[in-house]
Formats: C-alpha cells, structure tokens, sequence
C-alpha cells in the first residue's frame, strides 16, 4: 500500500487521488468485530461462562466438537457449521456491546453402579474429556471463536441420602447402642471398623487383623470382668464370689460412656441479617437505671453515645444523667430527625411511673452566635446552602419525685447553616433529672476517693448569712474541639487518680505583642477559668457545711529570677502552662479496698516567652500587624500518693528470709502450737489445752504401734 500511495503522489494524477479518497473513507468506516473474552477456557465443572465483546446484532453462534490434528497438533479454523454435543448453548444480552455465553452439560455426573442399564450416569471417574469450540458467524462467515478444554470428573455420591430435619438416635436406655460403634463416617468405610456394614470384603482384608477391641470395635459379646462366669481360679481375688454380677451380656456398662439418643432438631446457620430487637417490656414503676416509656410503651430516646458512637434512639434511664456532643458533616440540609425536628415530634406523652403521663414541654430558642456548632474549612458564598431550623442543641430537664416524673422540660435551640460544599457540625444533647429545681449533686467515693471520679472543689459562700456553706464547682483542664482554638475549646473535669495534659491554641499578632500587659491578663484570665475553686473535698462524699472536709488550694506565683525587656514582636513571662498537683494519702480500709483522701492540692504557673516566627520565607507575622500566629496555652494535672511508714525498717535477713513469714506465706509454722498458747481466744483455755494433750497423746501412740517403732523394737531383739 505504501507503494500505491507513493507512486499516487509521484504522478499526481486525477485518478490516485480519487482511489486515494475512496481507500480513506473505507478505512475510516467503523468495522464490525467481535471477539471472545477470554478465548480459551478449561472447564472442571457442569458450566461454563464466557462474553462476546463487539456488535453482536447479527451474530449467529454455533458449537461443535474438535480435535487436534493427529500430524500438526493444532485445531481447524472455525466453522459455521454447528454439531450435536451434550451441551447446551445459551446467550444474553448485558449491553450494547457485551453477550453474555453459557454452556451448561447436559448429563448427570453421577457415577455409574455395577451393572447399570442407564445412560444417564458416568461410566468412568474421568467423566467428560473433550474439546468444544464455539464460533460467532455472520451469514456463514465467522468472526470469532471461543475453544473450551472440558476436564470433568464424576460425582460421588451416597447411596441413600440423609434426612435434613432431624436425626433420631435410638434410646440406648432399651437397647444396646447400634452394633457397631466405631461406624463413624456415614456412607464411608472406617479404617479398622470391622462390624461397619460399608466396608466391602476388600477393605475388610486390609485390616482384618487389626480390627478395634472392646464395645467400641462392635465386640459386645465377650462377658466384663465382673461376671460372675468369668471367675478364673488364677487371676480372680478370694472375695470375687461375693462381690460379681449376674446379668445379661446385651447390659454392658461401656454403652453409658456414649452418647444417650434423643430427637436432635437441626439449629438454624448464621445470618447476616441484623437481629429483631425484642420489643420494650414497660415497667409498673421507675427505678433508678429503668428505661423511660411513652404513652404508646415506646422507649423514650435522646441521642446519646453508645461505645464511642452517637446513637439517636437511645433510651432513657431514669435518674440518669448525661450530656453528650455529636459531630455530623453535612453536605445537604437534612431533613429528618434529630437534626430536623419540629415542635410537635418534642411535644409527646411520656408515663410518669404512676399510671399516669406527663406532656413534654417545648421552649425554643434560636442561637445566632454559631461558633460553638459549627466547624468550616471555606467562608460561604453568596450562593451558598442555606439551611435554616437546624437543631443545634436539645436540653431536658426531668423533675421527678419518689418513684414519678413530675413534668419534663426540653430546651430546642435551633439555628441558619450557611456553607457551600460542606461543614462539620457539632450538635449537644442533654438530659438532666431535678428533684424540685435542686439537681442531685453526685459524690465521687464513700467515704474515700474513688479512681476516674471527679475531684470535688468549691468555694465558701460567704453572701448565705455567714454560714459557711460551701457550693460545689469544678476544677478542669482544656478539652478543645473541632479547630483547636481556644475561643471554642471546652473544659473537662479532672478525674481522681488520672494524670492528664491538654490545651489550646491562642491567635496573637503583632500587634497583640506590642501590648504585653494585656496579653499576659488574657493568657491569666484563660487559665484562671480552669480554677474557679479556693477548696478541694478531702474525701468523696463531703458535707459542704463541715469546713474540716474541705482543703485550701494553694497557689505558687512563678517569680523569675531574670527580667526580660519585651520588644516590639516577642513578649516575656506569659503564664501559658498550669499545673495542678495534688497529693493524696490512704487513711483507712473499707472491706480490703483502701480509702484515699486528697492531702493537698497545689496550683502552679509556668511562663514562656512568646515570640513571632518569621522564618521558612513567611515574613508575614512579622510586617502585617493583623497576621496571627498561634500559640499553646497547656493545663496538666499530676497525683502523688503520699506513703505512710508505720513501723521500723526491716533488716535484710527479715527481707530475704521469708520462710517462716507469717505475713508472706500461706504455711506458718511458728503458729503451729497457736492453738494451745494464750493468744488462741477462739475458745476456753482448758479445753484448747486439754484438746491438744490429747492430739500429743495420739501421735506418740501412732509413732509406737507404727511400723518404724516396730522395725526399731525388732532389730533391738
């Protein structure tokens, strides 16, 4: 063709350019072809799939055998001409340009029984051996072929096949357990099983002089020991006659060693399917830790976190308080609960406890400082979503008295989402139980500390008449959330026992450190909101009118011994670290758990010197006085167990020698004559001591008329 072309444009007649066209434009025509995906198969089982990729409309398929050539090897073009096979030829469309192809074999691979007159079984293990070789032909033209290597083997099946329902096993009460014991394999011969029926005469031959002894091996004939038949003047003892059996041998006493038959009903497989929860069973009356009902005995739910997971119905037990905050990326306005809720989905019946209900009572709110809610990486646009009644925040409060919920309040506050792509949200739930308007306050150990628990502070209310009362408030550490900061981080309560570090990160920029005075009372303020407290409860469970209950917190001023002069982008002694020390110290034992009290609870301050980074090529902080940086503001809290002495230091024989440690080890043999010593109060002394002459008494008559007095008094003779 490259000839053609260069002799066309050597001449640059009229004529090669018009085959020149012609050729072109045939060549640029989209041609019809097929093919087979894949196009060889070996194929070990009763079915076979292939797809037939191209435009497949007037495509005709035919199936015939093949062989290979006896002198060459190789198969024969593809043929049009379609056989009579034992396999059955089926196509389906799956698209435009995709058929699917399926060979299914026509034959049962039973394997074939001695003497069978039926064709319709394999006679040979090797049941299928053959090459088949598909073509796609359009109007007697093929265009593809697919060749198929057929490997099949016959199956072996059981004669009889087993029940699926159930399997009755005799009562091995009323008759001996099956003949043959060691029949383990059903349909199968077991190996040195000689009573099993399955075994043919050639696999008896195998093993016949090894078959399994005993009941097991099916040889139940054989009289025990205990027959009285079996006496034998050698071996038997003298009081065999008056101690062996007369029964019949079908009642042997290894057949209890097996299994008792019964009916055995087959137990459904695993599913996949998620379980059907039981339907909530309502309580007559509420107990502490009961779920909460509504009028139509459903379980009262609030979204609530569940192994670390926010769930939005989970019930509600009564006299339970919580709070929890669920995180929710949205990327649409959502549109069902619990972030869509109305009024009137709040506004239900629950049961008081008492037989009677109570109606939920619903105040709104709208929040329009969305800070604390929401998280976004990009500012909205003016075509961004807008998505308005966003349930931010649902409260509860739960009056209750005795055994009955009195009414229940739920603050709904709601709020406009504005974002363009997505925003993490950050929604709170909460439930709280009031008795009256006063909330239970709840202790943290009885009497003593308990670790994990809240330690307890507070501040002495001198505007309450001079009584002394002291109400209870909180000691925390920085919990932020979403981008760190701390213009949006929470607080967490420092748990007894539980040493802890976090913080957030402060904005500051330049112009923030041209005023160091102020920027060092903003860091103080920060951190003087994690310690409202002057108290700290010596014990779990304090009486906030006994002022001996309560502890002074002391506070250590960080004074540095260097004076730094603050320059124009760096500022010195910024308090950004608090720590909290607290020691405690075990005063008593209550059932073998030791109580630990807080000894002293000490607050300490360390400063830094905050400083404007301008370097990687980032000079920005440094030259834009609205540019900011971010810096650390930490909290820690740290727990010292202080170790009481109460006795002398042990030398080191009482400290490697332990032997004869009463303390350390469970035999004590300095005690062995505890008994009858003066220390022994668990009864009289004259009959402790009369108790022990008399086991003296026993030992020495013991050691005379044993055998080593009498084999000392022999060799004596």
């Amino acid at each position: 063709m490259a000839n053609v072309f260069d002799l066309c444009f050597s001449r640059l007649s009229i004529s090669c350019q018009v085959t020149y066209v012609i050729l072109f434009i045939s060549l640029a025509q989209p041609q019809n072809i097929v093919d087979f995906k894949p196009s060889y198969l070996t194929a070990t089982g009763p079915t076979v799939t292939a797809l037939l990729l191209g435009n497949a409309s007037d495509i005709s398929l035919n199936l015939r055998t093949v062989s290979p050539s006896n002198t060459t090897g190789s198969i024969g073009p593809p043929s049009c001409v379609a056989e009579v096979t034992q396999w059955v030829l089926t196509r389906e469309q799956m698209g435009k340009t995709a058929v699917r192809v399926q060979l299914k074999l026509d034959k049962s691979l039973r394997l074939c029984g001695e003497n069978e007159s039926d064709t319709d079984c394999c006679p040979k293990p090797l049941c299928v051996l053959e090459t088949l070789q598909v073509s796609a032909c359009v109007g007697g033209t093929p265009q593809a072929s697919l060749l198929i290597q057929a490997r099949i083997f016959a199956l072996l099946l059981p004669a009889n096949a087993g029940s699926e329902n159930k399997t009755v096993i005799p009562n091995q009460v009323y008759q001996p357990l099956g003949s043959c014991p060691c029949d383990l394999t059903f349909g199968a011969c077991d190996v040195r099983c000689c009573c099993d029926t399955d075994c043919s005469s050639e696999d008896l031959k195998l093993f016949v002089s090894h078959c399994l002894p005993g009941p097991f091996g099916g040889q139940v004939s054989p009289a025990s020991d205990y027959q009285c038949s079996v006496q034998s003047s050698k071996n038997s003892p003298d009081w065999f006659p008056f101690l062996c059996v007369n029964s019949p041998p079908e009642n042997n006493p290894y057949l209890g060693l097996f299994y008792q038959g019964y009916t055995i009903t087959p137990e459904p497989g695993p599913s996949f399917q998620s379980p059907v929860s039981p339907a909530p069973v309502p309580v007559n009356v509420y107990i502490q830790g009961s779920p909460i009902f509504t009028l139509n005995y459903q379980y009262f739910t609030i979204p609530q976190k569940v192994l670390g997971q926010c769930v939005n119905n989970a019930p509600v037990a009564f006299l339970k308080n919580f709070q929890v905050i669920c995180a929710t990326l949205l990327r649409s306005c959502p549109t069902g609960s619990p972030l869509r809720t109305l009024p009137t989905d709040l506004r239900i019946k629950v049961k008081n406890g008492q037989g009677g209900d109570v109606l939920v009572n619903v105040i709104d709110e709208v929040a329009f400082d969305l800070s604390q809610f929401i998280s976004s990486t990009d500012a909205p646009s003016a075509e961004g979503l807008v998505c308005e009644n966003v349930t931010l925040a649902l409260d509860y409060k739960l009056y209750w008295e005795g055994n009955d919920i009195t009414s229940i309040t739920v603050t709904q506050t709601v709020g406009t989402i504005t974002f363009n792509s997505s925003v993490a949200l950050t929604t709170r739930y909460s439930a709280v139980f009031l008795n009256g308007e006063l909330m239970g306050e709840t202790n943290s150990g009885n009497p003593g500390y308990q670790v994990g628990r809240p330690v307890i502070a507070g501040i002495v209310d001198t505007l309450d008449n001079n009584t002394g009362l002291v109400q209870r408030v909180s000691i925390s550490l920085w919990k932020p959330v979403s981008d760190g900061l701390c213009v949006s981080a929470e607080m967490k309560p420092i748990l007894f026992g539980e040493n802890s570090t976090s913080g957030c990160l402060l904005p500051v920029s330049r112009h923030n450190l041209s005023q160091c005075d102020l920027l060092r009372e903003t860091v103080t303020s920060l951190q003087n909101n994690l310690m409202t407290a002057t108290h700290v409860a010596k014990s779990g469970n304090p009486d906030p009118f006994t002022t001996t209950d309560w502890v002074n917190i002391s506070f250590l001023t960080q004074n540095s011994s260097t004076t730094m002069e603050d320059s124009t982008n760096s500022c010195y002694g910024v308090p950004s670290h608090q720590h909290i020390h607290v020691w405690s110290l075990i005063t008593s034992m209550v059932g073998g758990v030791p109580q630990r009290d807080i000894h002293a609870l000490q607050v300490s301050y360390s400063v830094s010197p905050w400083t404007l980074d301008c370097g990687g090529g980032d000079v920005s902080p440094c030259v834009d006085p609205t540019e900011t940086q971010l810096f650390p503001i930490t909290s820690s809290v740290s727990f010292t167990d202080i170790l009481v002495n109460t006795g002398p230091p042990k030398t080191r024989f009482q400290i490697n020698f332990t032997e004869y440690d009463c303390n350390r080890n469970d035999v004590c043999w300095p005690e062995l004559a505890f008994p009858i010593t003066k220390y022994y109060t668990g009864e009289p002394y004259s009959q402790s001591l009369a108790k022990g002459l008399i086991l003296v008494f026993f030992f020495i008559t013991a050691s005379i008329l044993g055998t080593p007095w009498r084999q000392i008094r022999q060799a004596w003779k």
